[in-house]
């Protein structure tokens, strides 16, 4: 039967394991202990080696299976089933997909693992499975493995215990810029770009050569990131510079493309590499719809041509266009450019979680670097005091062979004997009794003694230069240029991939809209909110097709250039820009897919937006204001909150020409007062139009004294309202009872808006 912590211990023991404490106490502990194992053992990187715990597991589980760069192939199960035995005991999948990410040469500048077969592509199609794919170490991977064995780092416990794993790679190169990384922790994230591994090198030698190096000594060096991808890197160089120097920042970044002439003044671009961690396949996808839902007036066409290398055709709509001005809008409106963030976020060489600047992290890795030299070097000094203890045995051998051969051969038990005789310690007799026959030989004595005097002279260098700090810098320096020969220009890795440049000024200010055809259109708004916008102008609305039971409630004649603003009962103004409203075949589209709007709010008007027009925005509690059309605008989904309404509802946005404003409530009272009593705002709830006893505000209309009062019946007949002079009195009174036959549904117009 499993435990129950809850149940009576044995022998009536009252005290058993239960504990009385405070459950905020409880979880607080538990939850810090949780966040600390994620951070430092899950989602940040080392600085030193630029590795979270389950890559590194994977490159030494790796080596453990003598996978180098020249070995064969073997089943990434194999790997993944060691790791997983051995070292990180998590879901098979989990180490996989680590282990793919490595071997993805559009994911890493610099691929750790050597995979054969499928692993994936930039068009986002997922791995083969790890039966089928193999994989072994890359030289990249072998140079962040070199000098393990020589007691390089620390070793600690594996999960149970039953074999050693490293705390750290001794990494010779700066892997954690140059490959990057992200994670999310709890309370933390981290997010490196991946950068050029020969420009690292170069300013980690300029700052061992240089040691009152700057941040802009660097920068000369490493003028920003490397994407795996290429692209071209538009950021500011004030932005890169204060990214690289508080570890935090961003870089925007471009695809890279070109104009194809075809003759007779036809173009089209092509794109040659697209920014780093975008997928093709949803990226085409993109231009696609845009051209769809006509987004983007200037695309025409988009094809796929990709083979071994990206290649995305897009055509313009009209050879007229500029190519920068057709770039600069798929810019603005897809991921052919996105904002690469920079969060250097790592664990530092003490296992805390800090973000450190550029130069801070490349001189972690420095200091990492000198710490695995002193350690390497001690490890050889001991491997040489052994060995010389050893020839010192050996050579008595010559000195007195006779005399060995004999003991050895009379002797039941020679090694105490030898060691008494020759004063030897045991571990020299075990070494002369392990000398093969054919060892014996005059030529051997020299060869020792030559391996002596070189391994003495060896010892005596390093001892130097473990108390030399220049000529442990000397080294270091010495090994990172041997390192950099891996990554150097002539190398397939070495060439800079990303380029840097510019966003040019000219064609980013150019509006698209000026591309678009000014063609006359009517946008129709059905009473269940489906929008369309039918070619021409249309005035007889009884020929067009609604769903059953729908019906027109709004039809505003416009031109494709044009923006529709649409006011709602919230107070809110939406805009939608008529050229990418839905054409007239068929019932449109719903209006609730393109604006945020509550189902319990609906659209109270709907016109075209007039550079200097007015409107009189007012709710049914009785308060509004005039507002410009240019407040209206609004570029956000959401739209722009410029009626406060409060526990009421908007009801009137009325073209504000005029000198008089009428308003009716739903008490059927009339007031007639001077439109310079009303201000003009932005936004706000306005001023008092009516004061009511019972309801609220119905509607309100602007109009000039000089052509009177009148309203529009549901026929679309014109109806004065006469005398409408007896009904002037100051805002915010209350007014007169309506003239008999005025409109039953208290509105100044029951017609189409």
């Amino acid at each position: 039967m499993a435990d129950d912590v809850t149940s009576p211990p044995p022998n009536g023991d009252e005290g058993g394991r239960i504990i009385e404490e405070p459950i905020g106490e409880a979880l607080s502990r538990r939850y810090l202990a949780y966040a600390l194992s994620t951070i430092t053992s899950r989602a940040l990187p080392d600085v030193r080696d630029g590795l979270k715990p389950v890559h590194r597991r994977v490159l030494y589980a790796m080596r453990r299976l003598n996978l180098s760069p020249d070995a064969a192939f073997k089943k990434s199960a194999k790997v993944v089933g060691d790791v997983m035995g051995t070292f990180h005991p998590h879901g098979d999948q989990a180490i996989y997909d680590a282990l793919v990410r490595l071997a993805q040469d559009f994911n890493s500048r610099y691929p750790l693992v050597d995979g054969q077969g499928n692993f994936g592509n930039i068009d986002g199609d997922n791995p083969a499975a790890m039966r089928y794919t193999e994989s072994r170490l890359t030289k990249a991977a072998e140079a962040l493995l070199e000098g393990i064995d020589e007691d390089a780092v620390d070793f600690r416990p594996n999960y149970d215990g039953s074999d050693d794993e490293p705390a750290v790679l001794p990494a010779a190169f700066p892997n954690l810029l140059a490959n990057g990384a992200s994670g999310i922790a709890v309370g933390m994230a981290t997010n490196i770009p991946p950068h050029n591994a020969a420009e690292l090198i170069d300013a980690c030698l300029f700052m061992i050569e240089n040691k009152q190096a700057s941040l802009d000594d660097i920068l000369k060096i490493i003028p920003g990131p490397d994407f795996p991808t290429g692209g071209e890197i538009v950021e500011p160089a004030e932005a890169i510079r204060e990214a690289y120097a508080t570890g935090r920042g961003g870089f925007r970044l471009r695809a890279r493309w070109s104009v194809e002439e075809l003759g007779r003044g036809m173009w089209r671009i092509v794109v040659s590499e697209i920014p780093y961690q975008v997928q093709k396949s949803k990226l085409v996808a993109q231009l696609a719809d845009l051209i769809e839902t006509r987004k983007s007036p200037l695309l025409g066409d988009v094809r796929d041509e990709s083979a071994e290398t990206i290649r995305l055709v897009l055509e313009p709509k009209s050879r007229t266009i500029e190519p920068a001005v057709m770039m600069e809008s798929l810019f603005k409106l897809t991921d052919l450019e996105t904002r690469i963030p920079l969060n250097l976020n790592v664990l530092d060489a003490q296992h805390a979680p800090r973000v450190m600047g550029l130069m801070e992290a490349l001189q972690a890795f420095l200091d990492h670097r000198r710490d695995v030299l002193k350690r390497r070097s001690a490890f050889r000094l001991a491997k040489i005091a052994a060995r010389l203890d050893v020839l010192a045995g050996l050579l008595i051998v010559y000195l007195n062979l006779d005399e060995v051969i004999r003991i050895i051969r009379n002797e039941d038990d020679p090694k105490p004997v030898l060691i008494k005789r020759f004063t030897l310690n045991e571990v020299q007799a075990e070494a002369i009794l392990n000398t093969r026959l054919r060892q014996l030989r005059k030529l051997e004595e020299m060869e020792i003694r030559r391996e002596d005097a070189a391994l003495r002279e060896e010892q005596k260098g390093l001892e130097a230069l473990l108390n030399d700090n220049r000529k442990q810098w000397k080294k270091i320096g010495e090994e990172l240029k041997e390192t950099r020969k891996i990554f150097g220009p002539d190398t397939a890795w070495g060439k800079r991939r990303a380029a840097l440049g510019a966003a040019p000024e000219g064609a980013a200010e150019i509006s698209v809209e000026a591309f678009v055809a000014r063609d006359p259109v009517t946008v129709v708004l059905s009473e269940k909110g489906w929008i369309r916008a039918l070619k021409g102008h249309v005035d007889d609305l009884d020929a067009t097709k609604f769903k059953e039971g729908d019906h027109a409630a709004f039809a505003v004649h416009a031109q494709t250039t044009d923006k529709i603003i649409f006011f709602a009962s919230d107070g809110r103004a939406f805009t939608l820009e008529a050229h990418k409203l839905p054409g007239g075949r068929g019932a449109g589209e719903p209006i609730r897919l393109m604006i945020e709007l509550e189902e319990r709010h609906a659209i109270i008007a709907m016109f075209a937006f007039e550079e200097g027009a007015r409107r009189l925005l007012a709710g049914d509690e009785g308060y509004g204001f005039v507002v410009k059309d240019e407040e209206l605008l609004s570029t956000r989904k959401a739209g722009k909150q410029v009626l406060n309404v409060g526990e009421g509802r908007a009801c009137v946005a009325a073209p504000a020409a005029g000198d008089r404003v009428a308003v009716i409530g739903e008490n059927r009272k009339l007031l007639v007062f001077k439109a310079d009593e009303l201000p003009e705002m932005s936004r706000g709830k306005g001023v008092k139009l009516q004061s009511y006893k019972d309801g609220g505000l119905s509607d309100a209309v602007l109009f000039f004294a000089a052509d009177g009062l009148s309203w529009i019946d549901s026929a679309g007949r014109v109806r004065a309202v006469p005398e409408w002079k007896d009904y002037v009195a100051k805002r915010a009174t209350s007014g007169r009872i309506a003239p008999r036959g005025f409109s039953r549904s208290g509105k100044f117009k029951d017609a189409l808006g």
